[in-house]
């Protein structure tokens, strides 16, 4: 189970991971790499805010062991710049939480979104690369690359790919002349103001019959 925490532009991004089982070893080494995949800043097609994304463990690890209690991490917000969201405060980002956040509670955090902002999701890929450690000690393996951007879209793969292919392309299409449409596509939109969406695929090989809770 994990909580997270933390604003876009305040003092960073944490989270609690509950349930770990001790004694796995652990340490910002395991973390990190996932973290540096989603680093803001990596090329033209992303957002140019310059975050290290350094991961700090804050608690539940000893000597290089988890010790079964709650793992705290913390991601300190280095490039804050609240002042540039001040036209937020009257109106609403599409496709986005703000509006949720305002009707729920009344309130709410405009700067660079508050909560309501992909940067929440550093919590959820340092858990992430703490579950796939777990998981890969039973041999689990995870791939998961970009199948389509707007209207472009890859052909099905014949094998699944590696890591550096994926990686190859900021678009993370591991076919090469799709990512190249693709990577034009997110320019021309960058360049009217707009944005585009997609798809990506998910596969897990390895995974023995009997996980997870069925529910029919």
């Amino acid at each position: 189970k994990i909580s997270s925490w933390g604003e876009s532009h305040g003092g960073g991004i944490g989270l609690v991971l509950d349930g770990c089982p001790p004694r796995l070893q652990l340490s910002v080494d395991d973390i990190q790499p996932a973290l540096d995949r989603r680093r803001p800043g990596q090329s033209k097609l992303t957002t140019p805010r310059n975050e290290s994304d350094q991961i700090e463990i804050l608690s539940g690890v000893f000597e290089g062991k988890t010790i079964g209690t709650p793992i705290a991490m913390l991601v300190r917000n280095k490039d804050a710049r609240p002042q540039a969201y001040d036209e937020m405060k009257e109106k609403f980002r599409p496709s986005h939480a703000d509006f949720t956040y305002q009707k729920k509670y009344g309130i709410r955090n405009h700067e660079g979104g508050g909560r309501s902002s992909a940067r929440e999701t550093i919590a959820r890929v340092a858990a992430g690369a703490i579950a796939q450690k777990i998981l890969s000690y039973d041999q689990v393996q995870i791939t998961t690359y970009v199948e389509r951007i707007h209207n472009i879209q890859s052909p099905d793969l014949k094998d699944l790919p590696s890591l550096d292919q994926i990686e190859s392309s900021p678009t993370r299409c591991p076919h090469p002349d799709t990512a190249k449409k693709m990577e034009q596509c997110v320019l021309e939109a960058k360049k009217e103001g707009d944005s585009v969406g997609g798809s990506i695929i998910c596969r897990m090989n390895g995974v023995p019959p009997g996980w997870g809770s069925p529910g029919f």
